[in-house]
């Protein structure tokens, strides 16, 4: 197991969490604003206090923040923030390794961005140096924030794709926030939904019905599936 909620409560947000995370899971959390997601993987990382109960943390973690944009005069390049995470996990007073800077550059398809600086990059070039920073200690977790943001349609999409991929590939858990389920339909396992009045875990389609979501949300709501896609009104 590699991490796992145990009765786990942040009041008032949530609380009676129960849930574990095998290797290779995409597991996508969703809710509305203001019920905890982000808190949830702030537990994880250790950022944000447990009010009851535990969180147990048996592995690496990597972690891809919300997007927010760099500030334009920042005199730092996208490599020499890929640098100062692989740092971190360096020997002291020894520089992290060129190569593998240039290594996970190109796994997130950034090596021609590498010595611009990240102040000038797009929002979506900026994403792709988050994912490499995350990528850094070789996790077996990642925790991926509302990693679609200002993304388009197609970025969002290769966003997907990648994250599934590594999944696949090396057995790196996921744990997606976002606020709708489509863009990871297709290669989602395990759905958490958090809403006003609780929260569920399980596959999509015992979490994806108008009779859970209308419990949870404390009203009618109805979800229907139009050519594959699940649509909440």
């Amino acid at each position: 197991m590699l991490l796992s909620f145990n009765n786990a409560a942040v009041e008032p947000l949530w609380s009676q969490m129960n849930l574990a995370v095998d290797r290779g899971e995409f597991i996508a959390v969703l809710g509305p604003n203001g019920v905890g997601k982000s808190t949830l993987l702030g537990t994880i990382l250790g950022t944000r206090q447990l009010t009851a109960g535990s969180v147990d943390v048996n592995c690496r973690v990597g972690f891809i923040p919300q997007q927010r944009m760099f500030p334009q005069d920042l005199p730092l390049r996208a490599r020499d923030l890929v640098s100062l995470s692989l740092a971190h996990g360096a020997v002291r007073h020894r520089r992290p390794d060129r190569g593998r800077v240039d290594e996970l550059l190109a796994e997130v398809g950034a090596t021609g961005i590498a010595h611009r600086r990240v102040g000038q990059l797009s929002g979506g070039q900026q994403q792709l140096i988050r994912q490499a920073q995350a990528l850094a200690n070789d996790p077996e977790v990642i925790l991926a924030d509302e990693p679609l943001l200002s993304l388009d349609p197609a970025r969002q999409q290769a966003t997907v794709a990648k994250l599934d991929a590594w999944r696949r590939e090396r057995g790196t858990s996921i744990i997606f926030v976002t606020h709708g389920i489509n863009p990871v339909l297709g290669v989602v396992d395990k759905v958490l939904y958090i809403a006003p009045n609780g929260h569920t875990y399980g596959a999509v389609e015992d979490v994806m019905r108008s009779e859970v979501l209308s419990e949870l949300y404390g009203s009618d709501v109805t979800v229907i599936n139009v050519d594959g896609r699940l649509i909440v009104v």
